[in-house]
């Protein structure tokens, strides 16, 4: 996480922005909000200026503009002058940062939540995937990615339902 920002930042005011940035919808995956992506890293706010800092599930993410442009907007509806987004790449976004209630609202979703933690090391091994609709192991991936980069397009061999799946980084 970057360092808090230069200004003169106030308990109240931070929880204030926190909460309603916290509260913005990601555009790909409406269910979710950023805060549940774990795509929200840090809020400073005073009674005038808000500074937020996200970093996006992939550094080339399409919805990185449309989560700015909500975060401004959400915020300056909210009283704050002065909104500043930072996005940070590094560290790089994983899965180990999304919430469990994300993880629950995915599953709801029909989206098959990431499970684990990301591996570390070299060695991937490749483990079954539960279907978010009947709950079949018995599952295939059919594209490596599904409808973002972010998730891939698996089968489930049981129901025969197609499902995203969101992959662990």
């Amino acid at each position: 996480m970057v360092s808090a920002p230069t200004l003169h930042a106030s308990a109240s005011a931070t929880v204030r922005a926190r909460t309603v940035a916290a509260a913005v919808v990601d555009p790909e995956v409406p269910v979710l909000t950023i805060d549940d992506l774990g795509v929200l890293r840090g809020v400073w706010a005073d009674e005038r200026r808000a500074v937020v800092e996200i970093t996006p599930t992939y550094s080339g993410c399409p919805a990185v503009d449309a989560i700015r442009d909500d975060l401004v907007l959400a915020l300056t509806d909210a009283g704050f002058d002065e909104v500043e987004v930072r996005l940070t790449l590094a560290p790089a976004w994983t899965t180990d940062w999304m919430s469990d209630d994300g993880r629950r609202k995915l599953r709801e979703y029909g989206i098959a939540p990431p499970t684990g933690r990301a591996a570390v090391g070299p060695i991937r091994v490749a483990l079954a995937v539960k279907c978010p609709r009947c709950g079949s192991l018995d599952t295939r991936e059919l594209a490596r990615f599904g409808s973002t980069s972010c998730k891939a397009l698996y089968e489930c061999r049981a129901c025969l339902e197609p499902f995203d799946h969101f992959k662990v980084h």
